[in-house]
């Protein structure tokens, strides 16, 4: 391929001529790592001095849930693990290659799965390089040369040879460093907007279908309905994944069910992305064929939260959906329940008590279609369950355009990276 007059290729890939490739250790003097107090006699304690564990650099910044204390003597004697604003963070064992750039303004230290580098020259910009630093590109080469399978992880010594490429001038690194800090903003403005409107939506969940709150217009008493009086049980349909490909009758995978976020599947719309099952029509049993207004839950969990995991059907085509392995199908015997307002109701806490109540198992809990009918669901009239749940599909629907906004500023972010960090865009 002709190289673009201007430009040059080097080991990090083609960059303008007037930039240089330099070695992370020409730029910075203090790359090291922490070091965990428990092994100098230290012990973790409830306040004090924050301590940052490799999961704390995670993929969406600094994440302090999965941060520790220890006392202001251990800091003190760990003097090499201390980290300070403006220092920069990159994980080197387990998840290679994460960075941040750590600005709390607070003392603070951090374990020996995390390299700290000290940008210690007037000549370069810390957050030019932190931001080529966390580019997929340098992510990874970082991964490329991890030793280890079990536990992937790199050597200060590779950290150190980390080739940059920098603007021969400060100020064009800064200003691509402000572009894409600022891009940081707007992802973060919605990545906070959107903890908040789930937060508000739960909220609302657990008020509105508890009968907490109630809506305008509506009163009376709710009833309390075993859920065997509202559904008949059955099992699925036996087939491994193995079995599973793009050919054939739909299949629901139980597995499927837990690692989706949503609480219904819309069969007509997913339909390309669902798995198929290459298998006779006439070899399904008509109990574990899954129609319009269907609840699937999985009959197994490795967690208590999974339990209560399920789905509702929307197939008003009817195309033939099987129910699989490790679920419990669920189909109306009575129209007491709006369809719509299925996929809520089954979220609160009441109800996923009754299913952790009823859960059987140690390391893999399991319920029975017997245990899941006892489960006791308060019921308003259909009119008032339509207009809860015309509220909750309006937050969530707010919530998917923020999810889509979220999406879109992320990917454009990384059109930036992509080319701000490599000089085919020059803002100065």
């Amino acid at each position: 391929m002709e190289l673009k007059s201007g430009y040059k290729r080097t080991e990090a890939g083609v960059i303008p001529e007037d930039w240089t490739l330099s070695r992370l250790s020409t730029l910075s003097a203090f790359i090291t790592k922490g070091a965990t107090p428990t092994t100098y006699g230290f012990k973790w304690q409830s306040d004090g001095v924050l301590f940052l564990r490799s999961e704390c650099v995670s993929e969406d910044g600094l994440d302090l849930s999965q941060s520790m204390r220890i006392s202001e003597q251990a800091h003190a004697a760990l003097s090499r693990s201390q980290i300070r604003t403006g220092d920069i963070l990159i994980t080197i064992t387990g998840n290679v290659g994460r960075a941040i750039l750590f600005n709390l303004g607070s003392d603070a230290n951090i374990n020996q799965h995390i390299a700290r580098v000290r940008i210690n020259t007037t000549e370069a910009s810390g957050e030019f390089i932190y931001h080529y630093l966390s580019s997929p590109p340098c992510r990874a080469r970082f991964a490329s040369i991890t030793t280890g399978q079990a536990y992937p992880q790199i050597s200060l010594k590779q950290v150190r040879e980390a080739l940059i490429p920098l603007p021969s001038t400060k100020s064009e690194q800064s200003a691509i460093a402000e572009a894409l800090s600022d891009a940081d903003a707007i992802i973060a403005a919605l990545e906070q907007l959107l903890a908040e409107k789930s937060q508000i939506k739960q909220g609302a969940m657990q008020t509105l279908l508890t009968s907490r709150e109630r809506l305008p217009g509506f009163s009376g008493e709710w009833i309390l309905r075993p859920l065997g009086e509202l559904f008949s049980f059955s099992g699925g349909f036996t087939a491994s994944r193995a079995q599973l490909s793009q050919e054939g009758l739909c299949y629901l995978h139980y597995g499927d069910i837990h690692i989706s976020d949503k609480s219904f599947i819309d069969v007509c719309s997913e339909y390309p992305d669902i798995p198929k099952l290459d298998v006779p029509l006439k070899n399904v049993s008509s109990t574990s064929l899954l129609v319009d207004g269907d609840v699937v839950f999985v009959d197994a969990s490795e967690d208590e939260e999974g339990m209560s995991k399920h789905v509702v059907v929307i197939n008003p085509n009817k195309i033939p959906f099987i129910s699989g392995l490790h679920t419990i199908v669920a189909k109306s015997k009575t129209n007491d329940l709006d369809r719509q307002y299925r996929r809520y109701c089954f979220q609160t806490s009441a109800v996923k008590s009754q299913f952790r109540f009823f859960a059987v198992g140690t390391k893999v809990s399991g319920v029975s279609k017997s245990n899941i009918a006892k489960i006791m669901l308060p019921v308003p009239s259909v009119a008032e369950q339509a207009a809860i749940a015309t509220i909750l599909s309006d937050m969530e629907a707010e919530i998917a355009a923020l999810e889509a906004k979220l999406a879109k500023a992320r990917q454009i972010k990384q059109g930036m990276m992509q080319e701000l960090l490599t000089g085919r865009m020059r803002l100065v």
